[in-house]
């Protein structure tokens, strides 16, 4: 049976389709009848339904942000430098409305949170993969981290992929050094299932990049866009230790983590490191 349109001449012209055969094309490409049930709510309080519902939010952007960053990082390994740039600006916009994620938490007292707290069970924001891929993406590596999927072997095998590639920051690494820059065979060669650590030899390349700015123009954009990144990353954590510690104080966290004591060791540290260290020297 084919699709049933209104008559113009009965409804006007300006009258959108309203009768199809199956489900709507909106719905055959949103797929919103499946994220608008996948809210299964086990509490009674009628806080937990933007508790959930903003968190699943959070892995959607993750989601994107993570095909932003391999998007650009492809690109950067093909020096096709616009293409990087473009995907890093959009994830920018992401990063964005990621951590105005927070903003429907940030004013929870204890009495709220732990009115469905107990829900959660053992579970927690650090057990979340698309986070882990997101981070190895950042450079911060670490195998351990693949420990808690193990029962899942799509998401191990996706992680594991993850840990073993390039991270964004050694595919801009590659690049410079493709472009004649003295970045080292230690760094270059160097573990990719291992956390990245900064370099003084790095920090004077970025040194050197900064301190010329129209001979090394696309690579000073690329190294603000990085920097953005960071930033809004940085940004990221310090809102996510804000609301935790305005809703559980000291308290130890879901899933075994130290919560607050844990958070606050993170927001201290950046991403892109030397990015931030070589502006003290140019």
């Amino acid at each position: 049976m084919s699709a049933k349109h209104p008559d113009p001449e009965e409804t006007g012209a300006e009258t959108p389709y309203l009768d199809f055969a199956g489900t709507t094309p909106y719905e055959d490409y949103v797929q919103a009848d499946v994220l608008t049930h996948l809210q299964q709510l086990r509490s009674d309080d009628p806080g937990e339904m933007v508790f959930l519902v903003t968190t699943q939010v959070m892995e959607l952007w993750f989601t994107v942000l993570v095909h932003e960053w391999e998007t650009a990082a492809l690109a950067l390994r093909e020096d096709r430098l616009p293409v990087a740039r473009d995907a890093l600006k959009r994830s920018l916009r992401q990063l964005e409305a990621l951590n105005a994620s927070w903003r429907p938490l940030a004013q929870l007292t204890p009495a709220q949170f732990n009115s469905y707290r107990g829900s959660l069970g053992e579970g927690s924001g650090f057990q979340s993969a698309m986070y882990r891929r997101m981070e190895f993406l950042l450079g911060d590596k670490s195998a351990s981290m693949l420990v808690p999927h193990r029962g899942s072997p799509r998401v191990y095998a996706e992680l594991e992929k993850a840990l073993s590639q390039p991270s964004l920051y050694d595919e801009t690494l590659a690049l410079l050094a493709r472009r004649g820059h003295p970045v080292p065979r230690s760094v270059l060669d160097r573990d990719l299932r291992q956390k990245y650590e900064p370099s003084p030899v790095i920090e004077a390349v970025w040194a050197r990049i900064y301190a010329d700015p129209e001979k090394y123009d696309e690579l000073v954009r690329l190294g603000e866009l990085l920097t953005d990144v960071g930033e809004l990353v940085w940004r990221w954590r310090n809102d996510h230790l804000v609301a935790t510690r305005r809703a559980m104080g000291s308290k130890t966290g879901t899933g075994g983590s130290a919560g607050v004591a844990w958070l606050e060791k993170r927001a201290q540290k950046t991403v892109f490191p030397e990015l931030w260290t070589a502006r003290s020297h140019v």
